[in-house]
């Protein structure tokens, strides 16, 4: 019953973390928009200290929005506060993990041939490397980096790209790559809560005691801002990457993880600057030069060799995959068959000969963390198979 009960919570909990993703994502790409679209007021420019305003139509009806620069002449009665998206992102998104990726650790996080661990092991590593990676972000930008938005920039990317190598030396490609969006993650939500909600309060609280506010407030919430919505499109590839063998599978993994970070920034880059007018064209160029070149990279290569028959394919397949790709699965923890792909025939197991090659021979994403043993032989005779009997002309 347990494994049933796990399904049951990671379908409605993944269902929740995306309607509230959605939420914080379009919030926040909403006011990177409204920001970079503001125009100095027409009518009494400079007005109470009005840094810019907007008009805009939708939904039947004219909206008028206004920035200040740093806070109104007098309070509104009412406020809005946009805090409650980034939370429930977050407890989701934890809640997610623990599910998929702790409760089923053998399956999913645990890949012995990178190192071998427990299931508490793994459960600890993995979230003290959500404290490290949060620690090391703090730091750098409390430092006098944090006075070079360029300089902080190249460092954190490098600091990235050394956490994407070190995630696939210790878990599985599938745990490693959701463990580096699940760093990002919480430095994005730890901004929220712990750098842009406080300084707005203290600028709120200035304004009610009749005090200027810090413009440093503004400052640092503006540069964390800036941060989350450089991230966002990394940590939505990684909430995807686990239905994409070919790239956490590959045996270059982490820089695939480096060159899909970089593109994501480099293209929410163009975006921004478009926003502001005049964009040019080289982080847009640029990013979508790197996906390019990742494809062409992780393409599948020939396989070469004496002709593969069926029969002897399909002993492989029932000794290492057919425990889980079965009408029944008999491996632990494993209620209904993954994406129900059913190799218990012959022909079942021709029909998906391309998702077998690319799942267990390119990716070498299957079987999970190679639980059953799958030896590197039996993948390159899976490889001649698909190759001598399967391709097409």
């Amino acid at each position: 019953m347990e494994p049933y009960v796990l399904e049951w919570l990671g379908l409605l909990v993944r269902w929740a973390h995306i309607v509230v993703g959605i939420a914080w994502i379009g919030a926040s790409f909403y006011f990177v928009w409204l920001d970079d679209h503001l125009e100095p007021p027409k009518e009494n420019p400079g007005r109470d200290g009005v840094a810019g305003e907007l008009w805009a139509v939708h939904g039947g009806g004219f909206y008028r929005a206004e920035k200040f620069r740093l806070a109104p002449p007098q309070m509104p009665e009412t406020l809005h506060w946009f805090k409650w998206e980034a939370y429930w992102t977050w407890f989701t998104g934890f809640a997610l993990l623990m599910i998929v990726y702790y409760a089923g650790a053998e399956l999913y996080l645990i890949d012995a041939s990178r190192m071998a661990m427990t299931k508490w092991q793994a459960i600890g590593l993995g979230l003290g490397c959500l404290v490290a990676g949060l620690v090391a972000y703090e730091v750098l930008c409390r430092s006098p980096l944090g006075k070079s938005d360029a300089a902080l920039a190249a460092v954190l990317f490098i600091v990235l790209c050394a956490a994407a190598w070190g995630l696939t030396q210790v878990f599985s490609g599938r745990g490693a790559f959701i463990h580096y969006g699940a760093i990002l993650g919480t430095i994005m939500v730890a901004n929220v809560a712990h750098v842009i909600i406080p300084g707005q309060r203290r600028m709120v609280q200035a304004m009610a005691a009749g005090r200027a506010p810090d413009p440093r407030d503004g400052q640092m919430g503006k540069q964390r801002s800036v941060h989350n919505t450089y991230f966002t499109l990394p940590v939505i590839f990684t909430m995807i990457s686990s239905h994409y063998a070919f790239t956490f599978g590959s045996a270059w993994n982490w820089l695939v993880l480096v060159a899909l970070t970089a593109s994501g920034a480099l293209i929410r880059v163009w975006f921004v600057l478009r926003h502001k007018g005049s964009a040019p064209s080289w982080p847009l160029a640029l990013g979508l030069a790197l996906l390019l070149l990742l494809a062409i990279f992780l393409s599948p290569r020939e396989e070469k060799g004496a002709a593969v028959k069926l029969e002897d394919a399909q002993k492989i397949v029932e000794a290492r995959c057919i425990a889980c790709h079965a009408p029944k699965p008999t491996f632990p923890g494993i209620v209904e068959t993954p994406k129900g792909i059913l190799l218990d025939t012959p022909e079942r197991i021709r029909a998906m000969a391309t998702q077998i090659h690319q799942q267990a021979v390119v990716a070498r994403a299957m079987p999970p963390g190679n639980l059953t043993g799958m030896t590197e032989e039996e993948r390159q005779l899976l490889g001649r198979w698909h190759a001598s009997c399967c391709r097409l002309p």
